[in-house]
């Protein structure tokens, strides 16, 4: 090989060097990598019912009236009494929707009744559907109190023999009636967002 060949050779690889180097140069991007930390604090649930998260206690309405001519506290003609159901939402940071279901009632007294919000009701059964509710997010007050009331008249009905009759059944269902049980449940739901 020549020298002059040898230089053209060399002068050529050179120039196709930088000729590269520009066209890369071209069409280079621009890149930056940061780095960072992506937070998200989480809203806090803290609903309870009468004080307590995992269990409704026991509504007792003999421990929910004030007479002292029965023994032992037990409900009778003549008897009446009250009991809340409070909701606590406090220290919670989303809306609740609550509902408050009674279920599985049985040997209730024929006049027994209850009463909620001025309405009276032949079971508690059909309180269900008026027992719900929301507290919002952002209300101060985050605590319900829902009062309902019970009585069983001593006398019931409006003629002689209306009274009459109610009192053979009082008197019958007192003879045969075991414990009036029902069940409660009480749901709190976060409000969907908007």
């Amino acid at each position: 090989m020549t020298k002059k060949r040898k230089i053209i050779l060399v002068s050529s690889i050179l120039v196709l060097l930088l000729i590269s180097f520009f066209i890369g140069q071209a069409y280079a991007k621009y890149f930056t990598k940061l780095k960072g930390e992506g937070v998200a604090e989480i809203a806090s649930w803290d609903f309870k019912v009468n004080g307590q998260k995992e269990q409704v206690e026991k509504i007792n309405l003999n421990s929910t009236m004030n007479n002292e001519s029965l023994i032992g506290n037990k409900i009778a003609p003549g008897t009446e009494g009250s009991f809340n159901i409070v909701i606590d939402a406090t220290g919670t940071d989303v809306g609740i929707n609550y509902n408050i279901e009674f279920s599985e009632e049985s040997n209730k007294p024929t006049n027994l009744k209850f009463t909620y919000d001025e309405k009276e009701y032949n079971s508690i059964e059909e309180l269900t559907d008026n027992l719900s509710g929301v507290i919002n997010a952002n209300d101060e007050n985050k605590e319900r109190t829902l009062n309902i009331k019970w009585k069983w008249d001593y006398e019931t009905g409006e003629t002689p023999e209306e009274i009459a009759s109610n009192d053979e059944i009082d008197t019958r269902e007192a003879a045969n009636l075991a414990d009036y049980t029902f069940n409660v449940t009480v749901s709190g739901t976060q409000v969907q967002p908007n």
